[in-house]
Parts: C-alpha cells; structure tokens; sequence
C-alpha cells in the first residue's frame, strides 16, 4: 500500500522517526524494549532505576522522559531519531508533533496489569490507593484516549502489540515488529530474549 501523502511529506521534512515503546505500566514495555535491544536497535536508558524482583531483567527507562510531564522542553528528543525509548501511555499527549514516531503500543490483559501492580506495590511496602474495580475504569478510560490520540496525530504510527501474544508466540511477534519499523533487526534473537517464566500473573 503506498505511503499517503502527509507521511511523505513529514518523512522528509522531519526525518526518520522515533521508537516509542509505549503502553500502561506492566503491560509488557520492559520485555519489548529488551527485543528491540537484543535486535540490535539502539537504545536510550539510564539504568537509574535498577531491577528488581518485579522487573528481574530491568525496567529500561531513561529518567528524563519524566521531565515530559509538565515540561515544555522535549527539546532532547531531537537526539533520539532512529533510537528506541520507552514511554508511558500517559505521556504521549506531551510528544511534539515537530518529530516523526513509531509506537510500539503494548496491550496486556487489565486484570493482569492491576494484578502485577498491586504485587509490586505490596513488595514496595505501598498502599494500594484505589479499588481493582476503580482502576480498571481508569485504565479502560485512558487507552481508549490514548487510541484517538494515535489515530488522530500525523505524527503517529502505531502497532499494536499483545503482550500475550509475545508470550505465547515471540518469534511471530518479533517479526511484525520487526517489518512495522523497517530496521532489518535480529528477529531470532528479539525472540530468544522473551522468557515465559517472568509472565508470573495470569488470568
């Protein structure tokens, strides 16, 4: 299918995208950019959040993408054109439109999710601030905003990604993400990285 027009057109303009691996927390964002990694893409992160035993293989973030939230300057991301970085659902609204992405959009059932975060807040010695029952509309709520936003935004591309789906099928997987962002990455050993034994909450 050709390209339209405005992609075209933004292509040249801005130049090659951004990799975004976005989704709610624990919907599986670690795992894929640990793929992208193990590909060979480039990465951005930090290391200043260390793992631990709710993120065994860390938690890949890069401590400036906070500044997202209530920042206006994004000005780094310029640098990031052709890297992979990891950002939460919540913080798509805040990327400039002046730069091209490619969003890996993770999915994850939301039982699964609020399973694994109450787990992880318990290990952290943190209250649980809302009903399971709460949350899931919260959720529920905001993915669909999220949706509309990538829909609606030329500087979005997006795939969706089921975390399961990884799971039970990582070389399939690898392989659509692989052909989505057109980087000619290691699909054998994005797939090697995926290790069922870490999807410890489960319908």
């Amino acid at each position: 299918m050709p390209l339209p027009l405005t992609r075209i057109y933004r292509d040249l303009r801005y130049g090659q995208p951004v990799i975004v691996v976005s989704g709610l927390p624990r919907s599986g964002t670690s795992m894929t950019m640990q793929m992208l990694e193990a590909g060979g893409m480039e990465i951005l992160s930090d290391g200043i959040r260390e793992a631990d035993e709710s993120n065994p293989v860390g938690y890949y973030e890069l401590e400036r993408v906070k500044e997202l939230d209530g920042s206006s300057d994004a000005s780094w991301l310029a640098d990031a054109k052709g890297k992979a970085v990891k950002i939460i659902s919540y913080l798509l609204q805040r990327l400039p439109e002046t730069l091209n992405y490619k969003i890996l959009l993770m999915h994850r059932d939301l039982d699964e999710i609020i399973a694994s975060q109450n787990k992880m807040l318990a290990l952290r010695g943190e209250p649980q601030e809302s009903t399971n029952e709460r949350m899931r509309e919260l959720f529920e709520g905001h993915l669909w905003k999220a949706k509309r936003l990538l829909s609606r935004r030329s500087c979005f591309e997006a795939l969706d990604v089921s975390y399961r789906s990884v799971i039970d099928n990582p070389r399939e997987q690898a392989g659509r993400m692989n052909r989505f962002l057109g980087r000619g990455l290691d699909v054998e050993k994005m797939a090697a990285v995926v290790d069922e034994r870490l999807y410890r909450n489960r319908r």
